[in-house]
């Protein structure tokens, strides 16, 4: 899927604007920009950005119910999926959490840019960030499953819906969290690799009995 590929399907399958799709491309050009000066995401990955990180955070906004509601989302790094799906949801409110000090100023800076006034982020670890209820969590290359749902879950109701991209280890990680955990959970094939799924999980809660 090459950029016009993408771009194709965010219309298509998403309706995204021709102003959003504008302001995806700045975002892009900021991310490009600032990827000389840290390392947000590997070079490599830059040449089919639009497959790799668009479509990749979109399809998590396609598999949310359109974004309603409050997100938290963990360890953004560049904004990914959090920065992309908050351009695609302008009427959801999205906390972006990342305690590494670059990458939370590029965040603010990205956010003021863009005028993405339905973000805020968050310089903090999980464990000190304040405890709310949100309807979202996401968490892309953050944590295994196991830590993702020790640091995540006094976030999270019955109700709430966990969109988590684990790659190829989506069923092992499922698997790793049955003594302790118990939840409503399924996974989604990604649309930008054949071999990836996403997680999806409501109702997260720790069995009776289990060790915290």
């Amino acid at each position: 899927m090459d950029e016009a590929a993408a771009k194709a399907w965010l219309i298509d399958q998403i309706g995204v604007s021709r102003e959003t799709l504008d302001r995806l491309d700045a975002y892009v050009a900021l991310l490009a920009e600032e990827n000389t000066r840290q390392n947000l995401v590997s070079a490599a990955s830059l040449e089919a950005v639009w497959t790799r990180h668009i479509v990749d955070s979109a399809q998590i906004f396609a598999l949310s119910g359109r974004g309603k509601g409050g997100w938290i989302d963990l360890g953004s790094g560049a904004g990914l999926p959090g920065m992309v799906v908050a351009l695609l949801a302008p009427n959801a409110r999205f906390a972006l959490v990342e305690p590494r000090r670059l990458r939370f100023d590029w965040l603010s800076r990205v956010s003021k840019a863009l005028g993405l006034a339905n973000v805020a982020v968050e310089p903090l670890p999980v464990e000190r960030v304040a405890p709310r209820q949100v309807d979202i969590i996401t968490a892309r290359a953050f944590a295994p499953l196991p830590k993702l749902f020790e640091l995540a879950h006094r976030f999270s109701t019955e109700e709430t819906l966990w969109i988590l991209p684990k790659g190829r280890s989506a069923a092992a990680e499922l698997v790793s969290v049955r003594d302790a955990w118990q939840c409503d959970a399924h996974m989604e094939p990604s649309i930008t690799d054949p071999d990836s799924a996403i997680i999806v999980a409501r109702n997260v809660q720790r069995r009776p009995g289990a060790r915290a």
